[in-house]
């Protein structure tokens, strides 16, 4: 292996992990997979990406497309009835469970952007290079995917308050 891309991997291997974990909705078992995949592609095309300016970038891209799909390939194999039930990390308080929870019922493209945004901390230039769009597009896959969360969430727009739901 390339010195060179071993200290990549090094580096990065965490980050694109937390990213994975983001993605998947805290599947531990597919984020790693996404992980290894993600650095298979990288390796097998290190050459190319060592003159990348922005690898980091390069990289998210790179898991967010195998992401994508593998989301619609288990989509259309797994259909059920009912759905599935998942056991949850405990994430700390109520509310972060909820916005989790929210989370993961967003469309993919605005899950990633929300989570490229807010999680990883990336610019809109970033985001639009990530999931090779314009920053335009990811203006407006932020601001539809921050209604939905608010819909979900039952936050009323005009004031800010949360509607709690009557089961709680």
């Amino acid at each position: 292996m390339d010195a060179e891309f071993a200290a990549f991997v090094a580096a990065k291997q965490h980050g694109l992990l937390r990213y994975g974990m983001l993605l998947t909705g805290g599947d531990p078992h597919t984020a790693a997979d996404l992980t290894q995949e993600t650095f298979l592609r990288l390796g097998r095309r290190w050459r190319h990406v060592r003159d990348v300016e922005h690898q980091d970038a390069y990289a998210r891209r790179t898991m967010t497309r195998l992401w994508w799909s593998r989301s619609k390939r288990d989509r259309r194999e797994q259909l059920r009835a009912e759905p599935e039930e998942r056991a949850v990390a405990d994430t700390g308080p109520d509310w972060e469970s909820e916005v989790w929870a929210a989370l993961q019922q967003l469309p993919p493209r605005q899950r990633a952007v929300l989570v490229l945004r807010y999680y990883e901390d990336c610019s809109e230039k970033e985001i639009a290079e990530v999931l090779s769009c314009r920053p335009g597009t990811v203006k407006s896959q932020a601001s539809r995917g921050m209604a939905h969360l608010r819909r979900l969430l039952g936050v009323d727009l005009a004031d800010g308050t949360v509607r709690r739901s009557a089961h709680e």
